[in-house]
C-alpha cells in the first residue's frame, strides 16, 4: 500500500499540559499506533498543521486539498478533529482518481480508554478497501462525503441520506 497520512490536529492528537491544566493538539499520534499494531507497509506522514477543527479556516481546508490533489499517492488518510471533519470532507468531494479517508476520535489517542486507535485502524482498511473518492471512517461505520453529520448528543455520525425502504 502507498498510503499518505495527513494529519491537522484535533481531538485525536491532543495532549494534557499540567502547566496550563488544558489540551493542547500535540505530535501526530499515527506512528505510535501504526508502530504498536505492528503494521507491515510503507508510509508518509505529512503533519499539515496542528489545529483543533473548530479553529479550521476555509485556507485550512483549501491547504488540505491542495495537499491532496499534489500527492503522488492514491490512497491518503487523514486524522481530523471530529467537529468539523464533515466540512473538510465535502471541501475535498472533486478530488481526483484518489481515496481519502479522514478519521479522528471523541477522546485523544494518549487516554487509556479512546476510540482513536481503533478508528486509525479501521480507516486505514478503509482507504485500501474503497472505491475513489471522499468518505469518514468513525466508529466501525463508513460515511460518503456531503452525507454525514457529527451528532454530539450521541457522540457519533450518523448518515444525512434519507432512509431507504424496499418493499
Amino acid at each position: 500500500m502507498d498510503l499518505l497520512v495527513i494529519t491537522v490536529g484535533g481531538t485525536i492528537d491532543k495532549a494534557y499540559f499540567d502547566a496550563s491544566s488544558e489540551y493542547e493538539v500535540g505530535d501526530p499520534t499515527v506512528p505510535h499506533v501504526y508502530e504498536g499494531s505492528l503494521v507491515n507497509f510503507d508510509y508518509e506522514l505529512l503533519p499539515l498543521m496542528r489545529k483543533d477543527s473548530l479553529e479550521m479556516t476555509v485556507s485550512d481546508r483549501e491547504l488540505i486539498r491542495e495537499a491532496c490533489l499534489q500527492a503522488k499517492q492514491k490512497t491518503i488518510l487523514i486524522t481530523h478533529g471530529t467537529d468539523t471533519m464533515a466540512e473538510t470532507a465535502e471541501a475535498l468531494i472533486g478530488v481526483k482518481e484518489k481515496t481519502i479517508v479522514l478519521t479522528g476520535a471523541m477522546a485523544p489517542a494518549r487516554f487509556r480508554e479512546t476510540d482513536a486507535v481503533f478508528n486509525i485502524g479501521f480507516a486505514t482498511g478503509a482507504v485500501n478497501a474503497l472505491n475513489q473518492g471522499v468518505y469518514i471512517a468513525m466508529n466501525g461505520r463508513i460515511f460518503p462525503a456531503g452525507h454525514v453529520r457529527k451528532n454530539r448528543e450521541a457522540k457519533c455520525f450518523e448518515t444525512t441520506l434519507p432512509n431507504i425502504t424496499l418493499e
